[in-house]
Formats: C-alpha cells, structure tokens, sequence
C-alpha cells in the first residue's frame, strides 16, 4: 500500500520575518510619501463632488498610483487604466502567474475616490493635509483606502524577493466606492474575460477590530440611502402670524421618521428591514466579543460635560459587547447625514421655515436584499403624509450586502498562520457596519472563491470623519500577511 502523498502548503516556502522586513522598507521608504502625497489631492467621489471630471482630482490620483505601480518594474506585470464614457476609471492591472500549474485567480481590490471633508479636525490637521506622527498618517483616504494599492503591490514584491512561486494575479483599483460604487458593475462585466477563474478575494477597505492581530470580515452591512424632504410653504413666513396654524415642517418629519424608526429605543419597525443571524456568525461575535470586552463602545470619542462638578459622558446603546458586535454588523440602523432648509444659527430670524429636507443613511443586515428596501422605504415614508404635505423621498441606491461564504481549511490555517507569524496572537473574525458594494457582487460572480476582506481601519482611525489615520506599523504587517496567505493558495 502507497505511503499517503504530503504536501507541505506553499505558503511555508515564504519567509515571513523577511517577508515583513521587505515590506517595511517599502513603507518607510517610498509608501508613506506616496500616500502623504495622494492625502494632499481632493479626489472626492463623485457622489460629493458632481464636476470631478472638470476638477480633475481623480484623475490626478489615478494617474500617479498607474505611474507607481508601473515603476515598480514588478515582473510579469501589465497595466491599464480603462475608461468606460461617463464613467470613472479604474486601474486594471495582471501579474503572470509563476507556480505551474495555476488555474486559479487572485483578485486584489481598492479604491482611490475619497469622503468629503468634514469638520472638527484637530487644529494642526487637516482632510488634505498630511501629517505623519507617532506611526500615524493623518488625513482624508489614506486608510480608506488609498493605500490598498500600494500595499497589494508591496506584497507581490515580498513574494517575487522571495523568488515564491504565485498564482496568476490581478487588480481592479475603481474611483466611485464612497459613491456606492454606481461605475463599478459596467467594468466587471467589461473585464470579466480577463479576470480569470478567482479563488481568492483579496479587499483591503475593511476594519480591524485591534491593532494586536490579523482581523477577517466576516460580514458588511447593505445601505439605503436618499432625501426625505418634507414642504409646506412655498416661502417662509413670520412665526408669529403662522405658527399654530401652518404646521411644522419639522414637526411632520418626525411624524414620518416615526413610521420608520423607534426614537425611544433606535429600533427599525418594519420587520423585513431584519434578519436572523448566522449560527456561525452568532458564535463568532461571541469569542470576538471576549478578545474585545468593552473596547468596542470605549474607543468612539463620547462627548462628555460637567454636571455640578461631576464629570458625565454620553452612553452607548448597550454595554454588552456581544450586543454591541451584533448591533453595528447584524441590526438595521437609521442615521441622518445632512440636513437642508435650515439656516445658520446667528442667521436664524423668527421664520416658519417652506421646507425641512434630511440626508437618510440606513443600514441593512447583509442578508436584507437593498433594492426591495429602497422601494419599502419609499412607500412607507412618502404615503399618507399629515396635512396632506408634500413628502418625497429621492433615493439615492442601495447596495446589498454580504455574508462570507464558509472558509477553506486552507485558508483559515492561512490566515491564523499569517496572523501568529506577524502580531502572535491568532486571527480574529467580526462582521463591519460599512457596505463595500463590489463583495456581494464578487459572491455571486465566483460563489467558490475565499474573501480575504481586511484593512487597517482599527479603534479611533476614524474614517469618514475628523482626525482619520492610517496606523502604518498595522499596514507593514498586513502587507506581509497578504504576502504570506497569497503564497499559501492552494
């Protein structure tokens, strides 16, 4: 009888200590000036900045992260920047495979498109001013997540110093993710040809639950989002004449947020708007919820005030963390983002406003289907409105969201592998409030395919808002860890 046939993983050809060591002078040394330089340049997505063409931000970053990919020199590598008509770009590039044989595709995946600015940046910082401080990259996009490109590349050149044979490789950098990615489904279906059998996924716009260990997504929430505007008037007027008799624009929106939300508890009411949560994904928020305890409401910037001397501070919505990982993952959320129809403060006369307009952000369960939402909310919002208002909500999309398929043996050993490797602790699982609209799309593309979905954006990185940070000791080791799980495909 035949000696059963061992077959050592790959990823033990690489050599991790040099494989970090390789990508922490690529990040002291070319990445984080890179990085400063693309923080610099205003490349808001499109959703904010409607002339991005004419303005030419975009372009700009796109251009400079093709020409740095380009001169890397990375063998076997091709690059394109492809341009559908009206579309963003995106950046295209495939690094031939080098382990024979390689039927199988890594996709690794980012964006270059930014949040707006924002308020509330410290004095000395600013969304468009790079600051490096205490192994900090302060500004807007650096971590989410302009840096994936850089980082993806700085892998594949671990790998190749290494000369540790790889699996055919591929990128899709796209400009319109802070928009919902809108442009993205047109270049997938453009390029699909050329993006191969994908086995694995690898998407660096993701959170971290610490900066202690490797941390896989394991789930991202879907959103929809729109304008509720509610109009009574069609010119303000003076309160004292009207104010009894003319009813508050405001006061019917509540009245219509109400048929939404539970003010009292921040509950969603309708119930199609939830979703059971995964066995699997219940177990894993547990032994998440014991490395994490308290830091998971702990790390947001409360705001906090004197009370007859004693010090208070705003409360979480729970102090459970089990609770609190199933709440921003696994429960639908409402968030108001902007408002409109209001005055500034020292601008505000007596007035009964025309109009009372809200920005709505919701959050769906990744097992909510986005499309029938928006149409649900809609309907709810907008019918029967009191007084016989004019009540609209214009929606701007939604996107569904994702649950991650079952994990390969090879690749949780991969990942709990890479994790003791470069941080020695094992890696860590938790599902993100966020919504990366390509994952679910990706799902559904190659349902065989392992998602590597990770990031940088750990406690207090702050994305979207003031004071965002790239944690660069974190991004050297996921660098390598990439490196290490890529050498580790099958």
């Amino acid at each position: 009888m035949n000696a059963p046939l061992h077959r050592e993983m790959p990823g033990a050809l690489l050599d991790s200590a040099a494989a970090l060591d390789h990508a922490t002078r690529q990040w002291d040394g070319d990445i984080v000036r890179q990085l400063s330089e693309y923080i610099a340049i205003p490349a808001k997505s499109p959703g904010f900045d409607k002339d991005w063409a004419a303005h030419g931000h975009i372009e700009t970053v796109v251009r400079n992260a093709a020409a740095w990919v380009e001169a890397q020199k990375v063998e076997g590598l091709r690059l394109e920047v492809v341009r559908l008509p009206g579309r963003t770009p995106v950046i295209f590039f495939e690094i031939a495979a080098t382990r024979t044989p390689s039927t199988q595709t890594v996709l690794m995946y980012g964006h270059l498109d930014k949040q707006p600015e924002f308020n509330g940046w410290r004095s000395d910082l600013g969304p468009w001013t790079p600051k490096y401080e205490d192994g900090k990259l302060y500004g807007r996009g650096g971590a989410d997540d302009g840096y994936a490109v850089y980082a993806s590349i700085a892998a594949v050149q671990a790998l190749k110093a290494q000369k540790v044979p790889h699996p055919r490789i591929v990128g899709l950098i796209e400009t319109c993710e802070e928009s919902g990615s809108y442009d993205l489904l047109p270049y997938v279906d453009a390029l699909r040809p050329r993006l191969g059998d994908v086995g694995l996924v690898i998407c660096l716009d993701s959170g971290a639950g610490n900066y202690d260990q490797l941390w896989l997504t394991t789930s991202l929430r879907g959103m929809a989002s729109g304008t509720l505007k509610v109009e009574v008037l069609t010119e303000g007027v003076h309160s004292g004449d009207a104010s009894g008799l003319v009813p508050s624009s405001f006061r019917i929106m509540r009245q219509v947020l109400d048929r939404l939300e539970d003010s009292a508890t921040g509950r969603l009411l309708p119930a199609s708007f939830h979703c059971e949560v995964p066995a699997e994904r219940m177990a894993q928020a547990q032994a998440t919820a014991a490395i994490l305890g308290d830091e998971l409401y702990k790390r947001f910037p409360w705001a906090h005030y004197d009370c007859g001397g004693a010090t208070m501070s705003v409360l979480p919505t729970t102090t459970d963390p089990v609770q609190a990982l199933l709440n921003r993952t696994w429960a639908p959320t409402l968030s108001v983002t902007g408002a409109e129809g209001f005055p500034a403060l020292q601008d505000a006369g007596n007035v009964l406003r025309p109009y009372t307009a809200f920005k709505l952000s919701l959050r769906l369960p990744p097992l909510v289907d986005a499309a029938r939402a928006v149409q649900e909310l809609k309907a709810l919002l907008e019918d029967n409105a009191p007084y016989q208002a004019r009540v609209t909500f214009e929606s701007g999309g939604g996107a569904t969201g994702w649950n991650a398929p079952s994990t390969a043996p090879w690749f949780a050993q991969a990942l709990d592998a890479a994790s003791q490797a470069h941080f020695g602790a094992s890696c860590g699982f938790i599902g993100q409030g966020g919504t990366i609209p390509l994952m679910n799309l990706l799902s559904q593309g190659f349902p065989t395919a392992q998602m590597m979905v990770c990031g940088v954006l750990g406690p207090k990185s702050n994305a979207h808002g003031p004071n965002e940070f790239l944690h660069v000791p974190y991004a050297k080791k996921l660098t390598a860890a990439v490196a290490q799980v890529v050498a580790s495909m099958p």
